[in-house]
This record gives C-alpha cells, sequence and structure tokens, in this order.
C-alpha cells in the first residue's frame, strides 16, 4: 500500500481577494464582503481589513467600529464558483485524488505523484504559481502524512505559505499546541478537555483513553489519536463520495419578511434550486420539509410526505406551499428552507402522460441553460418579482461537481 502524502491548499481571504484582483481600485484597500449591504455578517476580509481587527462573523457595525474606512462588497457566488472550479482543474492536473473542502480549501494525496512532477515542494510551488498566474491570488499550502496535519501546516504560515510537517516532527509539533487549532476540535469539546486539565495536543495524546471515552464516549478515542497527530482518513474523490441522504438549500432574506405572497416566492426560488439538483444527478424523492426562522431567531422545521417520488421544481414548490398554507405565522420570517429527502437514486425513466413529458422536457432544457450560464439565467417569471433573490451567502456545503453543489444565490 502506499503511504499517503496529504498536502492542504487554503486560498487566503478568498472571496476579498477575487474582488481585490476583479477591481483594481480594491487592491490594497481594507475590503469585507458581505451577504447584502442591508443585514449580513462579514463573510471574509481581506488581509487589509484584518490589520483593522476585522472578522468573519462580525456584523457590519462591529466592523464599522473597527475600521471606518471598510470597503464594503457584496458577495458575487458566480465569479467566486468560477474560479474555485478553475483552481481544482489546476489541483486535478496533478493527481486525481482531490477531495474538495469548501469552495476554498481542498486536500490532494499527491504521494503517487512525486516522481512524475520532481518532489513534494516543486509540486506546491507549480500549483501556486499557476493559481498566482492565472488568477491573480494566493494561498497556503501545507503538507503531512494524513489530513489533521496537512490542514494543521497550512494554518501555520499566511499568507501565501507553504508548510511541511515531516513524520518524525509530528510530536514536537504537537506537543505545545492548543488542542483548539486542530480542526474537529471546537469550542465546546475544548472547553471541557480543559475541565480535565487538557491544553495542549501533547496532552490530549497521554491522557488516558479510558477518561476520554467515559466523558466522550466514542469520540474519546478519536480525540485521543488526535492528540498523537493519528489520522486515517484517505483523500475521497467526489467521484467516490458517498450517496447523499437529503438535497436542499436554506436562505437569510435581506429583511423580514411576513407577507404570504413574498414568502411564497421566495420559496419557489429555493425549489428551483432544490428540483435541479435533484434533476442534474438522477434523484426523486418522497419528503419536502420546509424550514422558516423568525425574526427573533426561533426556528422549525414541518415536512409532508409526497403520494410519489417528485423531482420537478414544480412538484416541489407545491409540497413546500402547502405546508406554508398549514402554517400559522406568528411573527415576520427571517430565513426559510427547502428539502428534499427519502431519495431515490435511479435511471431517468419514460414518462407515459404528454403533459409529464413536456414539463420534464422543459426542466432539462432550463436546467442545460443554467448549468452552462449560472444559476436563475432563466427561470419562472415568478422568479423575476424577488428582488434581490434572498441571500448572497454562499453555503459552506458548495461543490464544483457532485450533489452537494448548491451554485450560486
Amino acid at each position: 500500500m502506499t503511504q499517503r502524502l496529504i498536502m492542504h491548499i487554503d486560498m487566503n481571504a478568498f472571496f476579498a481577494a477575487v474582488e481585490q484582483q476583479s477591481n483594481p481600485a480594491l487592491r490594497g484597500q481594507p475590503v469585507a464582503v458581505v451577504g447584502s449591504k442591508q443585514r449580513t455578517i462579514i463573510l471574509t476580509g481581506s488581509y487589509e481589513a484584518r490589520r483593522f481587527g476585522v472578522k468573519t462573523g462580525m456584523t457590519l457595525y462591529e466592523a464599522r467600529q473597527a475600521c471606518s474606512q471598510l470597503r464594503l462588497v457584496v458577495a458575487n457566488n458566480r465569479l467566486y464558483t468560477h474560479v474555485s472550479s478553475g483552481i481544482i482543474q489546476i489541483f486535478r492536473d496533478y493527481t486525481p485524488l482531490v477531495e474538495v473542502f469548501s469552495i476554498d480549501e481542498a486536500f490532494l494525496d499527491i504521494a503517487g505523484s512525486l516522481k512524475l512532477y520532481g518532489g513534494v515542494q516543486r509540486i506546491a510551488y507549480l500549483i501556486k504559481s499557476r493559481i498566482k498566474v492565472r488568477f491573480g491570488i494566493t494561498c497556503s499550502v501545507g503538507i503531512a502524512p494524513n489530513k489533521l496535519l496537512a490542514k494543521l501546516a497550512s494554518e501555520m504560515q499566511k499568507p501565501d505559505g507553504l508548510t511541511i510537517i515531516a513524520a518524525d516532527r509530528m510530536a514536537e509539533v504537537l506537543e505545545d499546541l492548543l488542542i483548539g487549532e486542530l480542526c474537529g476540535i471546537g469550542r465546546k469539546t475544548e472547553r471541557k478537555l480543559n475541565q480535565l486539565g487538557i491544553v495542549t495536543c501533547g496532552q490530549l495524546g497521554r491522557f488516558p483513553v479510558s477518561v476520554l471515552k467515559a466523558h466522550f464516549g466514542i469520540v474519546g478515542k478519536r480525540l485521543a489519536l488526535m492528540g498523537q497527530g493519528v489520522d486515517s482518513s484517505p483523500v475521497v474523490p467526489e467521484e467516490r463520495q458517498p450517496e447523499i441522504k437529503t438535497v436542499g438549500h436554506s436562505m437569510t432574506l435581506k429583511r423580514d419578511v411576513h407577507e404570504r405572497a413574498e414568502i411564497a416566492r421566495f420559496l419557489l426560488q429555493l425549489s428551483e434550486m432544490v428540483g435541479r439538483r435533484a434533476r442534474r444527478y438522477g434523484v426523486t424523492g418522497r419528503t419536502v420539509t420546509l424550514t422558516v426562522r423568525y425574526a427573533d431567531f426561533s426556528t422549525f422545521s414541518k415536512q409532508q410526505v409526497q403520494a410519489g417520488e417528485i423531482s420537478l421544481s414544480e412538484q416541489i414548490y407545491c409540497a413546500a406551499l402547502k405546508i406554508l398554507d398549514s402554517l400559522l405565522l406568528t411573527h415576520p420570517v427571517r430565513l426559510l428552507g427547502v428539502r428534499l429527502s427519502n431519495l431515490q437514486h435511479r435511471e431517468r425513466q419514460l414518462l407515459l402522460l404528454p403533459e409529464e413529458r413536456r414539463r420534464q422536457q422543459l426542466s432539462a432544457a432550463l436546467d442545460q441553460v443554467n448549468d452552462r450560464y449560472g444559476e436563475f439565467t432563466l427561470m419562472s417569471g415568478n422568479l423575476l418579482r424577488v428582488k434581490g433573490k434572498g441571500s448572497h451567502v454562499i453555503s459552506p456545503a458548495w461543490r464544483p461537481e457532485g450533489i452537494r453543489n448548491v451554485g450560486v444565490q
């Protein structure tokens, strides 16, 4: 079995960097990318903005307090997905083992490519150079024997860094490293570990596994291995990803909405997006779920099982609308979500009824145009009345291909 050699590539301030490259007036300026200028949080800030303390997740008020000269740019997700897809194609020139972790980062297993390209550092510099030349942006690269440490390494030198953690340096690197630095240990887990007297990865790796299991269940053993820098998970390309269980999308609205007609138009948009992805990958579903979040952030979901399997946007929309009609909305709505589940993966079947065939052919034609030119290039006339089309925040689950491709909003 070939030993793994994992490269984690993380684009530096990706959204902001793409905006600065596409608009020379923004270069060198403190820039923050937001979902909208009316209501949202900071998605990312340029390194110029970060020097003032602007951070991802800040409200617009907080960000402006930190940096009065901050330049706000509304997210252009079509541009980001285009650039990300091009970058991923560069990765695949060096290895077929590419796992897209998010829109701006990926894992590559380059163990089988070393002889072809002259070593690990040369591969890293070739990739960095090609991204810089083609897109004008930088990335940080981490290289290690496994994904856990490669991810850690890519965080060590930013921006435009290259860090290698060799197998014989693992213990040294981890000994005094704070446990919160490891991908997979969130704040809640970190606090619990701190309560046990575990602050560093070295301490975590030496801590009795039995005690960790008593506090964290089966996750306890995994935590102990993480503290030792052990990670056996392979790089999984898109074609080897397990079959998905649901297809869904949600959006935070630019303003709170209480009128049913306006809510219905947003549901139509969401249904179009969910239906298109379901059809693209040949899945149908029996259950439609509607999620509603009120202005006070209270959230609930309600689902409805359909008489048969569906995938057409119109069918999903009708089901979502029925659920909406069954609800008594007590507050203005901040967020909406539509999800199709109980999926069946099957080849497309020929429909017998002419009207069904016509709808399927129309949907297929719209899908082809939107796949080529971007989400909502062609759309239902009702969507033209949806001003702004909801949120501009791209889903963290975005993938350039596969059912996880949420496209752009």
